[in-house]
């Protein structure tokens, strides 16, 4: 899936709007993590946050599209997902050894699920998992707060990168 660093267009309905601006905010996860050298990956530069790593945000990225979309939108079952572990907490931003070109393309192909879940669904539909307060949400607000989530980790990204190479960039 190539996902676009462009912005929305200016004049649109809501929906492409939305989808848009989180579109792009997904790929700038991948700029962000293009010509990172392989020791890089995992490494961990904020001694306070040792589980915020570029792999870890990835992983984390990639789970929190299927908390939303999958488990508390469509009402999927939680299991396989990592974010609903009670121990070890944080267990999603855990994946040493997993390269970071496979966490990249899982990430993506999650958010290719998420969209085609978007497409078929009313913004005003709400979630439908019934064990889960957040899942009382519309989609609206699930796409809202999924622009937000993926923005604010796209920052920590740019930290991360500057603090491991110098690299820095504004898309």
């Amino acid at each position: 899936m190539t996902i676009s660093r462009e912005r929305p267009p200016f004049v649109a309905d809501e929906r492409t709007q939305l989808v848009g601006w989180l579109d792009m905010q997904r790929a700038l996860v991948r700029w962000k993590c293009e010509g990172l050298g392989e020791a890089d990956e995992q490494r961990v530069v904020l001694p306070t946050s040792p589980l915020m790593t570029v792999g870890g945000l990835v992983s984390h990225l990639r789970w929190t599209e299927h908390c939303w979309f999958n488990v508390l939108f469509l009402g999927e079952s939680f299991e396989g997902n990592p974010q609903f572990k009670e121990e070890p907490e944080d267990l999603d931003m855990m994946v040493p050894g997993v390269p970071l070109a496979q966490l990249l393309d899982e990430f993506e192909a999650q958010c290719a699920q998420s969209n085609e879940i978007v497409a078929s669904h009313s913004l005003d539909d709400v979630g439908k998992h019934p064990d889960f307060r957040s899942a009382q949400a519309t989609l609206r607000w699930m796409l809202l707060h999924m622009v937000e989530e993926t923005a604010r980790h796209v920052g920590h990204l740019d930290t991360i990168r500057e603090l491991l190479d110098g690299e820095t960039g504004y898309y």
